[in-house]
């Protein structure tokens, strides 16, 4: 099995833009001629480019070295709408054969970066008119990155995380007018995905919404780097060379040294000793149903002596804020605490096999637990397929999950199939 790899993309200091992406991606071993052949589809399939050209090279931020991706074109436009853009970002992805990875990720970071623009001017996504992220410059992040990614095997077997955006502050000048910085394209893409930003540390654009939304969507936000193992880190240069520091999007490719995978979720618990078991398990029911995780119900020993339960939920963060909604809704407590955690998981896998009992033949999904060096460590029978087969046939729960854990250890060691 290949060890997890993890990947950091370092934004807190100068904030984030595709160009930035593309940079500190190509930085990470991507051949310059293959990425340029790769984008310049794009001139191909979007309408009204009259020259495009695509400028790699090494520049200097504050004394650092890091690659900048400069896309130089000509165009004819005013304005795009987002269905047209759209379709020529899906005309690149064919053409360039990219894999189901790369199109569902380009697509969803267009689709990102619409949604944003379509709320802010009350417009649909479809007839949104777009200005500067109508141009060229957009669909060659976009498709560059999906390159970029897929050529360094980065969809598979990596967890990518992000460090709070920087976006600076002040304002700046655009084609719809002067804008505050972040603008409100970043602000929306930002909260749509749960993402923190922090602003500073100069006055001016750091963070721009195509930058945001490739971000949102390939990475997860942490506060602080993981444990990793460095084996290769991309600088991407930003296109102002800034007095005060390095205009440079960092990012660090490496590998867990856990033997665990890992994630980070949040913990949401209160305490109840007036609610009864009807409405704990009414509860209970709703917030699986609306995407936690897990829940778990602990008896205690209020103020009191009063006997009352913790409700305990794990959610992914993005989740947070509806499941606590409910919680406060269901049960009338007055309040929740947030505990952010870090986790390590085991990773699960999942597959059906065929097992005779009692001279019948039956099929019965197995689910497998692997740590991070491919070691199984538990190999269980999923418990519905077992009771089903178990009220069918008559015969005792736990006799069916020994014969289909057993017929399933000789498959996986034995390499049995009959």
């Amino acid at each position: 099995m290949v060890q997890e790899r993890i990947l950091v993309i370092d934004c807190q200091a100068a904030g984030i833009s595709g160009d930035m992406i593309l940079g500190a991606l190509i930085d990470l071993g991507i051949d310059n001629e293959k990425f340029r052949d790769a984008v310049s589809v794009s001139k191909k399939y979007l309408k009204r480019i009259k020259s495009l050209q695509i400028e790699i090279r090494d520049v200097k931020r504050k004394g650092f070295r890091a690659k900048r991706v400069e896309v130089k074109a000509e165009e004819d436009y005013e304005y795009r709408k987002g269905r047209d853009v759209k379709e020529a970002i899906i005309r690149c992805i064919d053409d360039l054969n990219l894999q189901d990875e790369a199109k569902n990720f380009a697509l969803n970071v267009f689709d990102t970066l619409t949604n944003a623009e379509a709320k802010i001017h009350g417009e649909n996504t479809q007839d949104v008119h777009l200005h500067e992220l109508g141009s060229v410059d957009t669909v060659v992040d976009i498709i560059g990155t999906a390159f970029c990614l897929e050529s360094l095997g980065l969809f598979k077997n990596t967890r990518i995380y992000s460090t709070p955006i920087a976006v600076g502050g002040g304002t700046f000048k655009t084609q719809e007018g002067t804008l505050s910085s972040p603008s409100p394209a970043v602000v929306e893409i930002l909260r749509s995905k749960n993402f923190a930003m922090i602003g500073g540390p100069i006055n001016a654009e750091l963070c721009t919404p195509t930058g945001a939304s490739i971000l949102v969507n390939v990475a997860e936000p942490i506060n602080h780097f993981p444990l990793i193992k460095p084996s290769v880190v991309g600088y991407g240069a930003g296109s102002k060379d800034f007095e005060e520091f390095p205009n440079i999007l960092r990012m660090t490719l490496g590998k867990n040294t856990s033997e665990f995978f890992s994630d980070e979720v949040s913990l949401i618990e209160t305490n109840v000793d007036d609610v009864t078991g009807e409405v704990i398990g009414h509860a209970l029911d709703k917030l699986m149903r609306e995407g936690a995780r897990s829940v778990s119900i602990i008896p205690i020993y209020t103020k009191g002596n009063r006997p009352g339960q913790i409700i305990q939920i794990i959610s992914d963060h993005d989740n947070v804020e509806h499941l606590s909604r409910i919680l406060m809704e269901e049960t009338g407590t007055l309040g929740a605490r947030i505990i952010p955690c870090k986790r390590h998981i085991l990773l699960r896998e999942s597959f059906n096999i065929k097992v005779r009992f009692n001279g019948t033949e039956k099929s019965v999904r197995i689910k497998v637990a692997k740590d991070n060096k491919g070691k199984i460590v538990k190999i269980k029978p999923e418990y519905e397929d077992a009771k089903k087969i178990a009220e069918e046939l008559g015969l005792p729960l736990r006799e069916i999950l020994a014969l289909a854990e057993e017929r399933a250890r000789k498959i996986i060691f034995e390499g049995t199939k009959s």
